[in-house]
């Protein structure tokens, strides 16, 4: 015999709805709102500083405006690294959100599971043949740095074809590249001579400074080009977060979407990090902030997820300019000394939730 819902409370579950509907468009609006604030502070700072006012001007009059100065500042220097901090949060972002998701595991990140350290091999690699690439520094870099990315994610796979994807199974195999792209990294490190050490460490630091127009596009064009495969599993992902045995009840097939997913982290990190080097704890943080903004709906939680990284990366890149101006922090350090009290802040908070 089965219970049936009377009018009166079917019109109250559908009221709730609607009113956790609104809270979470809120909630979304204002994050959106507080980026757009922190683009326009991050464009203000930096070592030659810039007033509001002329930042508006130069906004309007465009990047052919009669202050050559201005608009140079502002279109060819600060709008590709403001642009490009907000691409690769917003990549970390969805990029952790996703992994968080298929394995279940608060911990599970690009940075934690070995694809940001295979991207540092890839670069540190570059740098370390230098002349011996048949391909310009700027343009090797990333693309070994990709590539690397996608040569982890590969192993992984693999590890999950043979073994199963399951979680406990991609968690373990990240870990196990994690730990050998790192022990790679060292090496080349150690044969590197100070001069290549110096360039090499400094990549690994993470930095939004060697942005352009270019590498801009180039992330832009890969996240865009994730976003429909994403929005097509938003059910998919929402409903594993029920539980894997109540996803495959519903005729889901958790471990094709755990690969699929995993593959499309993989992209994401790889055009997040190929440019601006490792930057660690955004793709941590951003998804337990969008969880509690937004819940577990990912209809809400993926543009949370991805805003709240992009808010993240920006913010670090403010605080870089504001602490020293002359000449900036690379903006990695940044964002790993500020997650560490944002990551204790989450365990406090989940341990509140879960007592």
């Amino acid at each position: 015999m089965t219970a049936t819902l009377d009018p009166l409370q079917l019109q109250e579950m559908r009221d709730g709805w609607r009113r956790a509907s609104v809270r979470r468009q809120v909630m979304l609006a204002m994050a959106a709102a507080l980026l757009v604030v922190l683009m326009i502070l991050d464009m203000t700072t930096g070592p030659s500083g810039m007033p509001l006012g002329d930042v508006a001007r130069g906004l309007i009059a465009g990047p052919y405006g009669q202050d050559r100065m201005t608009a140079t500042i502002l279109w060819q220097l600060r709008m590709p690294q403001t642009v490009m901090g907000v691409l690769v949060g917003a990549c970390l972002g969805l990029a952790g959100l996703q992994m968080q998701t298929i394995l279940n595991n608060p911990l599970a990140s690009p940075f934690t599971l070995g694809f940001s350290a295979a991207a540092g091999f890839g670069a540190a690699l570059a740098i370390l043949l230098g002349s011996a690439i048949p391909l310009p520094q700027f343009i090797a870099i990333p693309v070994c740095a990709f590539l690397a990315t996608l040569i982890a994610c590969g192993l992984i796979y693999l590890v999950a074809a043979l073994r199963g994807a399951s979680a406990e199974i991609l968690v373990l195999g990240g870990i196990a590249v994690m730990f050998f792209f790192q022990s790679l990294q060292s090496l080349l490190q150690f044969l590197a001579s100070p001069e290549v050490l110096q360039q090499i460490v400094f990549w690994l630091f993470g930095s939004l400074l060697k942005a352009t127009w270019t590498s801009a596009t180039v992330v832009a064009a890969v996240l865009i080009a994730i976003l429909p495969f994403a929005l097509k599993d938003i059910w998919a992902l929402t409903t594993l977060r029920l539980g894997e045995a109540n996803a495959a009840s519903l005729g889901i097939g958790v471990e094709r979407l755990r690969r699929r997913t995993f593959v499309l982290v993989a992209f994401l990190t790889a055009a997040a990090v190929s440019f601006v080097g490792t930057i660690g704890f955004v793709g941590l943080i951003a998804p337990h902030v969008a969880r509690a903004l937004a819940g577990e709906d990912h209809r809400f939680s993926l543009p949370v997820a991805a805003i709240t990284g992009a808010i993240i990366l920006i913010g670090a890149s403010v605080v870089t300019k504001l602490i020293s101006p002359g000449a900036v922090i690379p903006v990695g350090i940044v964002t790993a000394v500020a997650g560490v009290p944002m990551l204790f802040a989450v365990i406090v908070l989940r341990g509140k939730a879960g007592a």
